[in-house]
């Protein structure tokens, strides 16, 4: 019996190891499932390398922008600095009989140093004809912006402490046309929040009256009815039509806006006479104080490329600004040199290596992404002069439709790309300075089959507005006829387009008054 209770024994746990092991089995198998879940997919990516950003980034950069990027980076790069190399600089910086630098840096070191003097510098190629044309730019006078002009004149006033803090309020917040769109109630709210001054809106009235009487006069008014009446308020009250133009605008400023000048003289009990001296007295009037006031440098436009049509050939000349002299400094050069040299060197030896290897690295991207900037910039001019050559020879009516994808396919180069280097850059030619975007238009169809820019029927719609009878303005419809004597086929809702686009107004809103 003992036996065969031994025996059932070593049999159950026999079953039971059996048991456990296909389970742990199982669970495993299990496991392995999923695992073996995972699946491998193949996916193409287009990545960009850190030069190729840093190339685009300087591509769409117009020249004043440039200059500044450049400067931050010699800023921010001790081994990268402006001129050219003197003499002594321009030996072989072989490194064939010095030490090879250790294995660890993973580094191209003789590349680096044996690379010639287009690695590390980069002079620009501009025409060299023109270097004795050297332009020197003339010094500019210092002028104040609006916002200091107003404040200089505050004194003229009279204001106490508080009147000053809303009057600096109201200037700070006057837009770039001049305007005050704040309400009264938003001033009174942030001087009480800020300074804890407790003042009500005719406070802010008051002081903003005075302020409107400031140069330029209308200056913080809250919309074109205000702006307008101010400067006829300061006016002598004996200048013709004072009263006449103050009655428009009090009385009749929506028909003066629509120019329903029957509407403006049953409103007065005024005849065309009258009427017309009080309109052209509005009309000489200043609808946006505030523009105009930003300083000359402001508002200059440097040309990034000059086209000059010379010899029956054209000179396309990139600005030096564009593309100046760049150059690694040979001192760090040299100190590379002798580090990569050294076997034994300390660890701070490894850490300056390692150190110049990473500014000399990023300085030849920079050197090289600048170089490539304008290669390209030149290659699209000149794909743009050899489409638009008619107009670089005889100036305005010439031009021909064109696209981004006209230019691409001349220098095998992405739309994006030609995008980019147009996009705010400009060129004189001997017939004034135009934006790159100014050649690319689409085209029109004429009688003759030809095709012509829409640009130039822009400029022919501009033209027979200018030269209509102001008493009764031409409609759309009657322009499209006109256009379609000349040869252009166009439909009415085109010209409708062309002349919003030309922010000329509605036929209504041109119309004069004419005295017979």
């Amino acid at each position: 019996m003992a036996h065969c209770a031994t025996t059932a024994a070593r049999h159950a746990g026999t079953n039971n190891l059996q048991k456990f092991t296909f389970q742990q089995a199982f669970e495993g198998t299990a496991s392995d499932q999923q695992m073996l879940d995972l699946r491998q997919q193949l996916r193409l990516q287009q990545k960009l390398s850190p030069q190729q950003i840093q190339y685009i980034k300087l591509l769409q950069l117009p020249t004043l922008a440039l200059e500044q990027r450049i400067q931050a980076e010699l800023e921010s790069n001790l081994v990268l600095e402006e001129g050219t190399y003197a003499e002594d600089d321009m030996g072989s910086t072989d490194l064939e009989d010095e030490a090879a630098p250790e294995q660890e840096d993973d580094f191209d070191w003789e590349e680096l140093l044996a690379g010639g003097d287009d690695l590390y510098g980069y002079k620009a190629q501009v025409d060299q004809g023109g270097q004795d044309e050297e332009r020197h730019e003339i010094p500019l006078a210092a002028r104040p912006g609006i916002v200091e002009h107003l404040r200089d004149q505050l004194g003229f006033l009279g204001l106490d402490s508080l009147e000053t803090l809303i009057a600096d309020q109201i200037i700070g917040s006057i837009d770039e046309d001049g305007y005050l769109r704040r309400p009264s109630e938003s001033i009174v709210d942030d001087i009480s929040f800020n300074y804890g001054e407790l003042l009500s809106e005719e406070d802010v009235e008051r002081v903003l009256a005075g302020v409107q009487r400031l140069d330029p006069v209308g200056i913080a008014a809250r919309n074109l009815r205000e702006c307008l009446l101010v400067q006829l308020e300061v006016m002598p009250e004996d200048t013709p039509y004072r009263s006449v133009a103050i009655g428009i605008l009090e009385q009749a400023f929506r028909a003066f806006t629509m120019k329903h000048f029957a509407e403006i003289k049953k409103k007065l009990a005024i005849d065309d006479q009258t009427l017309k001296r009080g309109y052209d007295l509005i009309m000489r009037l200043n609808p946006k104080p505030g523009e105009g006031s930003f300083t000359t440098q402001q508002n200059y436009i440097t040309p990034d490329f000059v086209v000059r049509y010379h010899d029956d050939d054209f000179i396309i000349q990139a600005s030096r600004r564009n593309a100046p002299e760049l150059r690694i400094s040979a001192a760090y050069r040299k100190m590379l040199q002798t580090l990569s040299g050294d076997k034994k060197g300390s660890r701070v030896d490894k850490e300056t290596r390692k150190f110049l290897k990473i500014k000399i690295e990023s300085a030849r991207w920079f050197i090289d992404s600048i170089h490539q900037r304008r290669r390209t910039m030149l290659r699209v001019m000149e794909a743009i002069v050899h489409i638009q050559g008619e107009f670089f020879r005889h100036g305005e009516g010439h031009l021909r439709p064109m696209i981004l994808k006209d230019v691409a396919e001349i220098i095998d180069m992405d739309i994006s790309t030609v995008s980019r280097v147009v996009s705010g850059k400009y060129v004189q030619s001997d017939f004034g300075v135009y934006e790159l975007k100014y050649f690319f238009s689409e085209g029109l169809s004429t009688n003759e089959g030809n095709s012509v820019s829409n640009k130039e029927v822009k400029a022919i719609i501009g033209g027979i507005v200018g030269e209509e009878n102001k008493a009764k303005p031409l409609s759309d419809q009657k322009i499209a006829r006109l256009l379609e004597d000349q040869g252009f086929r166009i439909a009415r809702r085109t010209v409708t387009k062309y002349r919003e686009q030309l922010q000329i107004p509605v036929a209504r809103l041109r119309k004069e008054i004419v005295l017979k």
